[in-house]
């Protein structure tokens, strides 16, 4: 399976939003990937403290997800991209991920469950978090477990995803610059691949707020694919028989202790 991640920054225009889906999923499918991986909040951009996106809030048939699946169509990919859906709370939507088929149905949802409250910022006075549960779609012969962004400080998810099924974790993301915050996005990233002997597929924001650096990285840590700051693309090639040697070398999922249930 080929699979590009896509970098750039959104913004609060919807309607130019939509227009960059549409330009940037033409340009990675120059590449012939089968799936191709937008950032998180790519419909529109997070609020600034004490803002809301509600307004902005669309539903799974809106006109963000119309945009979605005919380029998937036209262009005959899978797309994975993160937008506001409305929730129970009229004043705090979801931070929600989908998946859309190669042709054009919508293959699952993903409401992001840790809200980023860190860091001097509480993104939970926007956005009602998702149940706690592992969502995993199925593409060809991978399974990929999708988390948002903050979800990577938490691997307990990522195993639970792993657990579910998944050799590929997909991370849309909006990581905000500052002190070290470079360092552990790499980090994060690298260790989710190492503990689970799996894929892991970053395709994140850049821009003035947000740190770029998407990256496909192997069940061994190495990045095989990976953009700097610019607004551009990756592409790389994951397989089933790179998965099956890591994991016969290092067999860290067979030989552990512990195993997680979701609660």
């Amino acid at each position: 399976m080929r699979i590009a991640v896509v970098q750039t920054a959104s913004s609060y225009d919807k309607a130019a939003n939509r227009d960059a889906v549409t330009r940037l999923v033409a340009e990675a499918a120059q590449d012939r990937p089968d799936v191709v991986v937008l950032p998180e909040a790519m419909m529109y951009d997070f609020a600034v403290e004490g803002g809301s996106v509600a307004d902005a809030a669309e539903p799974l048939d809106g006109e963000f997800v119309t945009t979605l699946k005919k380029a998937a169509v036209e262009h005959g990919v899978a797309i994975v991209a993160g937008m506001f859906e409305p929730s129970c709370d009229q004043h705090r939507p979801y931070n929600t991920l989908l998946a859309v088929g190669a042709d054009g149905v919508l293959l699952g949802a993903y409401r992001k469950i840790h809200l980023y409250d860190a860091f001097g910022y509480k993104e939970s006075d926007q956005l009602t978090p998702g149940d706690v549960a592992p969502v995993v779609i199925q593409l060809g012969d991978h399974a990929l477990g999708l988390m948002t962004c903050y979800d990577l400080r938490f691997p307990e998810l990522s195993r639970a995803l792993v657990d579910a099924g998944a050799d590929v974790l997909v991370v849309p993301a909006a990581w905000v610059r500052g002190p070290l915050k470079e360092h552990h996005w790499s980090t994060l990233l690298t260790a989710r691949a190492l503990e689970n002997t799996c894929y892991v597929v970053a395709a994140a924001q850049n821009g003035q707020k947000y740190c770029g650096l998407s990256q496909i990285i192997d069940p061994q840590g190495v990045p095989i694919a990976a953009v700097g700051e610019a607004d551009g693309h990756a592409t790389a090639t994951i397989s089933t028989t790179r998965l099956t040697e890591v994991r016969n070398r290092n067999p860290s999922l067979a030989n552990r202790r512990y195993t997680v249930v979701p609660r």
